[in-house]
């Protein structure tokens, strides 16, 4: 609350873990200044300790089960197209399948993209501050669980 007046910017994105205070929020809000909950914006290590231990549960690297079908699947359109690359070609490599840090980048993206937006949306919809639309989206989440 001590400097949220005197920022100029459009957004507070906040990457660690409660940095905004409520009345900070308050002078941000007013202000038009979107804040960006921890919650939502610091979620991307969770999500990534995850998919460690989906790969870790299941013993498999992702990606390995259908790396060579994607890799095959490349040279065959090529082929059908009428493109022939000897296997020593520079252009090979372009056509390799996806290693598992492209995967979990690509998992991260999606999750976060859809979470991000579906929050967004409720809180544009519902007229909530981001935050509280984080907060009421996860009481209802638990609520409909239970």
């Amino acid at each position: 609350m001590h400097n949220a007046d005197r920022l100029k910017c459009k957004a507070v994105i906040e990457a660690a873990n409660g940095p905004t205070t409520f009345y900070g929020e308050e002078i941000l809000l007013k202000k038009g200044i979107v804040c960006a909950p921890d919650a939502v914006m610091n979620a991307g290590g969770v999500t990534v300790s995850y998919f460690e231990w989906l790969k870790n549960l299941d013993h498999v690297d992702p990606g390995r089960l259908n790396k060579r079908y994607e890799e095959k699947s490349k040279l065959a359109l090529l082929e059908s197209l009428g493109y022939k690359f000897p296997q020593q070609s520079p252009h090979m490599k372009a056509l390799k399948g996806a290693s598992e840090l492209d995967i979990v980048y690509s998992g991260l993206e999606e999750i976060m993209c859809t979470a991000v937006a579906e929050h967004w949306h409720y809180a544009r919809d519902n007229n909530l501050s981001f935050r509280d639309a984080c907060l009421s989206m996860a009481i209802s989440k638990i609520f409909k669980h239970y």
